[in-house]
């Protein structure tokens, strides 16, 4: 058989499906180089790059929330009290919050005597050449006008250190916490027992009575005198309004006048009944006083009423840490933040954060699937449509301090002060809508977030199958009730994604809150029982805002910054906890409807 018939045969052996022989290996000839490929063609180089920036990126975050759920978590744990005594006989009690060592400059060396350099050289010899030193949480201020002290280990006279065994610790209602021991229980200025034991017994026996007093106190302060203010301010702008829509000395005005006047005077006797019952229990509380001594041996007496926690730091076991641990954590989840933010709860905070958030999401959503479907849907591709997402586009960069200053600019001053010549006209010049409000707050925001759910939804939307369109129409069904019943459905997971992502980033901001609302400090809730019990246009606390003022704004830095690490924490778990929700709807919806993942 020639050549070419052999070549003819193989060709149609191949043609026929057999598998083709594998093409004859190059030989490589005496003096010819290798052909060496780059590894960088391969993209070897690339894959450990990118694979490493991925991992990088996943330590900067665990460690990040490692830090915050370590510091958050231990702010509320209890600790002991020492007692230090430095070479100069003043003595310091408090709470060690931080330590750490440095090397001394030789002049402070210089300047010491004979024993305290000896004790400094014990010190570095011990430290390997470095000083330590530590941060004592002394309270006192009244006393001292000092939260912290700097005492370093060289100072401490010898046997300078100790725990005492009755040191109390009282969190109060203001000038922060008072470290001292229990010297005598007074009644109405007697003094009923002057044993650290039995003042201790005391009272723990009067203090949830003097609590409890306290609260019923506020009870009334905050919500009876608040109704009564509200009937009169009711009464009081029904006649400023009868004299706007009807002139001075009309018969409507005078009508309104006097019933104002008689709801004054209904009212009043109300103010005297409330006084005199917020006044006996203040007096009640009054009687009741601790007397305690300072380490410097001074001697000063704190009412009960003023005393919102006590307790021997140095007495009590784990289990009775564990649960004054859990008590502090209650008080700032339930209740209201004290000495300037940096005590107390966050509980308005909480729940101006959530409102805010949900009433963002509720604005959000519908705008941004409507203008999503009828960019996709709809709207025929041109200049103007091209515009148009550009413009989206380029509103998701703009920094939301801008969005802050329209918010304040366009809802506040225009929109609420229009609001307030129609509707509260009688108000005027008190603002109640054309000033930063909850419902401002939810609007600037939602335009900050519209561009993020538009993408997404846009995104989803595209992601149905052109299939089941067709489908939908080949049976009849109009362009809406395709929409309706075929696209909406299944792009609804990548909806819930935009959401979501709104959600998170909402709730975080912080720049434009502090022009349209945010305060430093709102315990009164937007819901409350005052008619017409819902309040948008309240100025309210967001948790954001919180971190914010007490990390820049306190007096007292080194108090506050534990509650930065808690309320960080705290915002960090919200946030979760809200995108748990979506994510659990957007996982159902998915089930539900076959669609492709976005």
């Amino acid at each position: 058989m020639s050549t070419d018939a052999i070549k003819t045969v193989t060709g149609s052996a191949d043609a026929g499906g057999a598998s083709p022989s594998p093409p004859p290996r190059r030989k490589r000839r005496v003096g010819q180089s290798r052909v060496v490929t780059s590894v960088l063609a391969q993209g070897e180089p690339m894959l450990w790059l990118t694979g490493g920036g991925l991992v990088l990126a996943c330590v900067m975050i665990v460690g990040l929330l490692t830090l915050v759920f370590w510091q958050g978590l231990r702010t509320f744990w209890p600790t002991p009290v020492v007692s230090l005594t430095t070479l100069d006989g003043r003595t310091v009690w408090g709470e060690v919050t931080r330590e750490d060592a440095f090397e001394p400059d030789p002049s402070l060396l210089a300047g010491l005597d004979a024993g305290a350099l000896a004790a400094a050289e014990s010190a570095m010899a011990a430290g390997e050449g470095r000083l330590r030193r530590r941060l004592v949480r002394s309270g006192n201020f009244e006393l001292t006008a000092e939260h912290f002290n700097w005492v370093s280990d060289h100072d401490l006279a010898p046997d300078g250190e100790s725990y005492p065994e009755w040191a109390l610790v009282l969190e109060r209602l203001s000038w922060g916490r008072f470290f001292g021991e229990p010297v005598a229980y007074l009644v109405d200025g007697e003094i009923t027992t002057d044993q650290p034991a039995a003042v201790w017994a005391e009272f723990q026996r009067h203090h949830p009575d003097v609590r409890e007093r306290f609260a019923k106190q506020r009870h009334l302060e905050t919500h009876a005198v608040a109704r009564l203010n509200h009937r009169l301010e009711q009464a009081r702008l029904a006649a400023r309004k009868a004299e706007l829509d009807h002139g001075p000395d009309s018969p409507q005005w005078l009508a309104a006048d006097l019933a104002a006047r008689n709801v004054e005077v209904e009212l009043s006797q109300a103010f005297g009944d409330l006084t005199r019952q917020i006044e006996e229990l203040r007096a009640e509380n009054r009687r009741h006083t601790l007397r305690l001594r300072t380490g410097d041996g001074n001697e000063t007496d704190i009412a009960l009423g003023d005393i919102v926690r006590a307790y021997p730091a140095n007495r009590i076991n784990t289990g009775e840490k564990l649960r004054l641990y859990i008590s502090r954590w209650k008080e700032y989840l339930t209740g209201e933040p004290r000495e300037a933010n940096s005590e107390g709860g966050v509980y308005p905070a909480i729940f101006g954060t959530v409102v805010m958030t949900l009433i963002m999401t509720v604005l959000v959503v519908p705008f941004g699937v409507l203008a999503a479907l009828y960019l996709r849907e709809y709207a025929k591709a041109g200049p103007m449509v091209s515009i148009v997402r550009i413009s989206i586009n380029n509103l998701a960069g703009v920094p939301s301090i801008v969005f802050g200053v329209f918010g304040l600019g366009f809802f506040s001053y225009i929109v609420g002060g229009a609001m307030d010549q129609a509707f509260f006209a009688a108000k005027l010049p008190n603002p109640t809508f054309g000033t930063g409000g909850l419902l401002w707050a939810s609007l600037t925001l939602a335009l900050l977030t519209l561009p993020v759910v538009i993408v997404a939804t846009e995104e989803a939307l595209a992601a149905v199958p052109g299939s089941m369109r067709e489908g939908s129409y080949a049976c009849g069904a109009s362009k809406w009730q395709t929409i309706q019943r075929i696209v909406l459905p299944r792009a609804m997971p990548g909806i819930m994604t935009g959401t979501i992502l709104a959600m998170a980033r909402g709730a975080g901001e912080v720049a434009p809150l502090m022009l349209v609302g945010a305060v430093k400090l709102a315990p009164e809730l937007p819901i409350d029982g005052v008619p017409p019990f819902i309040h948008l246009e309240r100025s309210f606390m967001h948790l954001g805002f919180h971190i914010y003022d007490l990390g820049f704004q306190s007096q007292n830095s080194e108090a506050a910054k534990p509650m930065v690490f808690t309320t960080t924490l705290l915002l960090i778990g919200i946030i979760t906890a809200l995108n748990l929700a979506a994510i659990w709807l957007r996982t159902r919806l998915r089930r539900k409807f076959v669609a492709s993942q976005f």
